[in-house]
């Protein structure tokens, strides 16, 4: 719910802003910070699960990469693949865009960057939310 909440927050930020005139940047900010907050809080997800049933998260410099193609290994018979492929590919830009955000904040954001990201959150989250709900239905399978 909070996630979806933080989807809900980007998309309307998104459309004040451009709308905003002499507040954008305020708007923008806003949405900035909930694709970041969105982001980590997936991670969140996935480092529970990698603490829950992996042995851990990856460790190191990219372990944010490396923990996202954890989530899409197959590591039978712990678990199943916690992401399509596809899915993460997906959540891929977001990735990147959490990392832009965290090291050099909200100064010199790429507008037409946001909007793809804006724009294809519908069809993440459905992708997420579906993988995550098959992962789910194969851990109760599985007595877990």
């Amino acid at each position: 719910e909070d996630l979806e909440r933080t989807i809900k927050a980007a998309e309307k930020h998104w459309q004040r802003g451009l709308t905003a005139g002499t507040d954008q940047d305020a708007y923008l900010n806003s949405v900035a910070l909930n694709l970041h907050a969105l982001y980590s809080g997936l991670e969140r997800v996935f480092t529970y699960i990698a603490d829950d049933l992996d042995g851990g998260p990856p460790s190191g410099s990219e372990w944010h990469a490396q923990l996202l193609k954890q989530m899409t290994l197959d590591l039978s018979p712990a678990r199943p693949a916690v992401l399509a492929a596809e899915t993460a590919t997906l959540l891929l830009p977001y990735l990147k865009f959490r990392h832009l955000i965290r090291n050099i904040y909200a100064t010199n954001l790429e507008l037409e960057r946001m909007k793809a990201l804006v724009t294809g959150l519908s069809a993440m989250w459905e992708a997420v939310l579906a993988d995550l709900e098959s992962f789910r239905a194969v851990l109760l399978e599985m007595g877990g």
